[in-house]
């Protein structure tokens, strides 16, 4: 639909440099009846009053510029429910637990066609863990030591939310060897994921179950939101891959980060060229609330 209904609507701009945002801003001005505020030195919201929203989206498809487009209301979310392996954090942390084991390749062609939604993710969970038999347990703390990094804007995120009151869980499909001090780098109030057995002091080669995996990552959703008394629609949820889908669709406010094209068809909006803090400006956040 085009034309804009009568719901106040905000579109949030996001640059990744001044040329792009400017460039967006200026056709914004051009199409949309609009007033704008500034969030940041390269990021605004703009107030919709009236014209054509579909022509503003076909206009920014070449620059570099993350945008949404929301109703007004209840913009700010109380619950964070953020994915970590290539969402908060910069690896795959399973694939990089292979490059250990000297199964890298063949690890992160499974991991690769289970976030494109092309394999079931239990069924390729269990088969890549499985190729990790016999790894020693050491090897998880020298991986997280040696690949694992927050992602830019991600502590920033989880903790200006937390600060303003809203609750933070990172859910994972991984494992909780890692989400655990994941979590605690970045500031969340909880994590889940699956667990690693080990015997001996080496990796048995098996998965605890149940797996959690997308449905698992939906009911942390909504048993969340319940417990704080909310609904799905006072979420946001952040995730990269096909079993971040269901809980990315429930969410008030699902954003697809770097993600997967399965996934980034189905969001309400995207990350790809700017930071993690954008979901901050996508709230109506200022840069100077931000909490580092």
């Amino acid at each position: 639909m085009s034309e804009l209904s009568t719901m106040p609507t905000v579109l949030t701009i996001v640059g990744a440099s001044p040329d792009a945002y400017a460039e967006a801003v200026s056709r914004v001005e051009r199409l949309l009846s609009s007033h704008r505020e500034d969030l940041g030195p390269l990021a605004a919201d703009v107030f919709v009053n009236s014209g054509d929203l579909e022509a503003v989206k076909a206009g920014f498809a070449e620059l570099a510029i993350d945008f949404a487009i929301q109703p007004v209301e209840n913009r700010k979310k109380r619950l964070l429910i953020a994915d970590m392996d290539s969402t908060i954090i910069n690896v795959e942390c399973l694939d990089e637990l292979a490059d250990f084991a000297g199964v890298k390749a063949q690890v992160s062609e499974i991991t690769e066609r289970a976030m494109r939604g092309e394999l079931a993710f239990e069924g390729a969970l269990r088969e890549r863990v499985g190729m990790l038999k016999g790894l020693s347990v050491d090897a998880l703390q020298s991986c997280y030591d040696q690949r694992v990094q927050l992602n830019p804007g991600a502590r920033t995120l989880v903790t200006t939310m937390a600060q303003h009151g809203a609750r933070c869980a990172l859910v994972s499909g991984g494992f909780t060897f890692f989400t655990s001090r994941v979590a605690q780098a970045a500031g969340f109030h909880l994590n889940r994921a699956n667990t690693l057995i080990e015997q001996g002091g080496a990796l048995t080669g098996e998965v605890g179950d149940p797996i959690l995996g997308k449905e698992a990552k939906l009911a942390a959703l909504r048993e969340e939101t319940a417990a704080l008394g909310l609904t799905p629609a006072d979420a946001l949820a952040v995730g990269d891959g096909a079993n971040d889908l269901a809980m990315i669709e429930a969410a008030g406010l699902g954003v697809a980060y770097r993600a997967k094209p399965i996934v980034a068809a189905q969001a309400d909006a995207k990350v790809d060229h700017t930071d993690l803090t954008t979901l901050l400006y996508f709230q109506g956040y200022k840069a100077e609330e931000f909490v580092s």
